[in-house]
């Protein structure tokens, strides 16, 4: 039975993938100019790591609910980081076929780097809920 917090998390997740897709293939030239770098890194890189960052804790709110095995955890994170990587490159690869747009792997990396330290992150919570087996 989906409860309906399962329901609200999966509505939050897409959401999430609407403003995603949305930041990525909208026009920037419409957006008030920034400064360029904050504590000497690009902001767009910044961007790109702060859009990617929720990806993995989203997807285990919506779909995890605490797996109990070691193994359930470890797939959970794969397939997460696999699909956010797959939404990243996703999204580089259509803004280099638009014309208002450009695709840059420092991007993806970005997001890769994102999608990987908050995948250890869930990993680590989802870890630790485990329960204790007894010898």
């Amino acid at each position: 039975m989906t409860t309906p917090k399962t329901i609200l998390a999966r509505f939050l997740f897409f959401l999430y993938l609407a403003g995603i897709a949305f930041l990525c293939f909208m026009h920037v030239d419409k957006l008030p100019d920034v400064q360029k770098f904050i504590l000497g890194i690009p902001t767009d890189k910044i961007m790109h790591f702060g859009m990617f960052l929720p990806f993995p804790i989203l997807a285990y709110l919506a779909y995890d609910h605490l797996t109990n095995k070691l193994g359930h955890a470890v797939l959970f994170a794969l397939v997460t980081l696999s699909a956010g990587l797959l939404i990243a490159y996703g999204t580089e690869y259509i803004q280099g076929a638009l014309p208002y747009r450009s695709m840059e792997i420092a991007d993806f990396k970005a997001d890769a780097l994102a999608l990987a330290i908050s995948c250890v992150f869930v990993f680590i919570v989802d870890v630790t809920h485990l329960p204790v087996r007894k010898k």
